[in-house]
């Protein structure tokens, strides 16, 4: 991968399996050889239907391990679950670096309490899941995307909670 910006950290992995979860993603990422190389990961999920949107964002700890993890992901189609997908990779954009993926997401919605822990950005020191830094503002409850039927993060089903938990 040749780039210009020798600064870039932050990949965006794209054609993921709809059901890989987050603890999927970094049990592929840890099997792969990049345990304690990234230190945030997230991969959002569609609160209507459980389901990821097959796409994932995660920071490297370096721009070298951001190029390999790129090199090594790109056309990667060694699935944990049954998928035809193959892997695409860019930058991420326009967020790059830890600071700029914990301000975006610290108020978030997705960081509301209700969210189950397994569906959250997540930030790691040295392959160890560490605490996000707290809110500075209040935040609000997630929105389910349903057209015409917004449905409040409180309102989780036990099944859908269960579902993203033990996935965590």
């Amino acid at each position: 991968v040749t780039c210009k910006h020798e600064s870039r950290t932050s990949i965006m992995l794209r054609n993921l399996p709809n059901d890989y979860t987050l603890t999927m993603l970094l049990a592929l990422l840890d099997a792969e050889g990049f345990s304690g190389r990234y230190d945030f990961a997230y991969l959002p999920v569609d609160f209507t239907r459980w389901a990821g949107f097959g796409y994932a964002f995660v920071n490297m700890v370096s721009h070298v391990d951001a190029q390999a993890a790129w090199r090594h992901f790109q056309g990667f189609n060694n699935w944990q679950v049954s998928s035809q997908k193959t892997c695409e990779v860019c930058w991420g954009d326009p967020l790059q670096g830890l600071a700029a993926h914990v301000e975006r997401y610290r108020n978030s919605p997705v960081m509301h309490e209700s969210v189950p822990d397994g569906c959250k950005p997540a930030m790691f020191n040295e392959g160890r899941r560490i605490a996000f830094p707290p809110p500075t503002k209040r935040i609000r409850a997630p929105r389910a995307k349903q057209p015409g039927h917004g449905r409040a993060a409180a309102e989780w089903t036990h099944d859908a909670t269960a579902n993203c938990l033990q996935q965590a």
